[in-house]
């Protein structure tokens, strides 16, 4: 499977998450959709162990098609995760990095803050969880495309739609991560960047 707008931001992610891990780091990537970004990731950073999650058996196929296809060995195998549903960050092994590309846009606010509660309990003390994606600031959808797409998804489902950045750092800081940064990314993007406490 190719997505072009994972094509196109791969090199900015794997700019940004390379900054964020260490050798030895284990990722783990939420709804990692066609495999492309975890590919990339993989491959730029090929001492970090990586686990790939996603909700569609045909996703998870193309997600092991690819990390067979390239030879990559610090890939691990994909699993079905639905991150939205109560109960799943407790219930692995931790890890040191949680990450999430363009997902919070096609889901509620009350799934997108089961989300990040359960991220968080997923990570080990000191973790980081980083969400990109297209988000409003301060309310405001900054651009007309954006705009058109915000209301073709609420048209579609009034449940979804564009974050808010500051509900975002709100629902962050209630999870219990004290340090959050927000990056200006491509495309009119943001990554939130968000630390969880050390003990």
């Amino acid at each position: 499977m190719f997505a072009p707008s994972a094509d196109r931001n791969s090199a900015d992610i794997c700019e940004l998450i390379q900054s964020l891990v260490s050798p030895k780091t284990h990722a783990l990537e939420i709804a990692s959709g066609t495999g492309q970004h975890i590919s990339a990731l993989a491959t730029a950073m090929p001492d970090v162990h990586w686990h790939p999650t996603d909700v569609d058996s045909a996703r998870l196929a193309s997600i092991s098609a690819y990390t067979q296809e390239l030879g990559l060995t610090n890939i691990a195998g994909p699993i079905f995760l639905d991150a939205t549903a109560a109960g799943w960050g407790a219930s692995m092994p931790a890890v040191d990095l949680v990450l999430l590309t363009n997902l919070l846009h096609l889901i509620s606010a009350g799934e997108c803050r089961t989300l990040i509660l359960e991220a968080a309990q997923a990570l080990s003390p000191g973790g980081t969880l980083m969400l990109y994606g297209p988000f409003k600031r301060s309310g405001v959808l900054t651009s007309d495309g954006d705009a058109r797409f915000d209301a073709d998804l609420r048209a579609s489902d009034p449940n979804i739609g564009y974050k808010d950045d500051l509900d975002m750092r709100t629902w962050l800081s209630d999870a219990g991560f004290a340090r959050v940064a927000v990056n200006q990314m491509p495309a009119n993007n943001l990554a939130f960047v968000a630390r969880s406490t050390s003990s």
